[in-house]
């Protein structure tokens, strides 16, 4: 191989790498914003609330800077098949991750709301929504970074039990305010916070259908069997 080529190889490695390593950060971030923001609700920590909300901005930045350095591998380096795909979703996964964050700042800014009355005591029941949600987007990141195509394809399946979570949560939250009506707004908070647990799983199994995508070039979307 040309010694040109051997250094334009390394360049394009290396770049790469470096998109990836900028995901994996805003991936740790994601995570954590939304570990403050629940626990601010659980723990009834406005602070951690606080900190949920402030350390958003970071990783809105952070995507900002992969789209343009994505972008510039494209043009620099014109990679083709499997290397575009890397690429492209390296990119696709800023932004899901970006989404998460966002739905940790909507998460906090209810429970800043609810930590201001009484705690009601079906806020402990959001807890194994997000233990579920938190789950499957551990995973997809998983399987995002080792091409785990067996583990991003049973990652369906958990999201659909995360939308019945979701909807049992909703079901009881609804009988409730029926029964304590003067607690509206304290429910209606909380039935809010377990639909932004519910898109957390949403936005992760997008994940795992890039990680699909990137390795066998098979869009999944909306074929795929949820029992798999």
């Amino acid at each position: 191989m040309p010694e040109f080529t051997r250094h334009i190889i390394a360049n394009f490695d290396a770049s790469l790498s470096s998109l990836r390593n900028d995901v994996l950060i805003m991936a740790n971030l994601a995570e954590g914003n939304l570990q403050n923001a629940v626990n601010g609700l659980l723990k009834r920590d406005t602070d951690l609330c606080n900190i949920a909300i402030a350390d958003d901005e970071e990783i809105d930045q952070l995507e900002k800077q992969v789209d343009k350095d994505g972008i510039d591998i494209m043009l620099r380096y014109q990679p083709v098949a499997t290397d575009l795909r890397r690429v492209v979703s390296a990119m696709k996964l800023g932004s899901n991750l970006e989404r998460v964050a966002d739905q940790a700042v909507n998460i906090a800014r209810r429970a800043k709301k609810l930590n201001q009355h009484p705690q009601l005591h079906e806020s402990h029941d959001i807890e194994p929504m997000f233990r579920a949600a938190s789950s499957i987007l551990r995973d997809s990141l998983r399987a995002f970074t080792d091409d785990d195509i067996e583990l991003a394809l049973s990652l369906k399946k958990r999201d659909k039990a995360l939308d019945a979570m979701n909807r049992q949560f909703i079901n009881d939250a609804t009988e409730e305010m029926a029964k304590h009506p003067e607690q509206i707004k304290g429910y209606l908070n909380l039935i809010f916070i377990s639909r932004f647990l519910e898109r957390v799983g949403d936005h992760a199994t997008n994940i795992a259908e890039d990680a699909v995508w990137t390795v066998q070039a098979e869009d999944i979307r909306h074929t795929y069997n949820v029992e798999k």
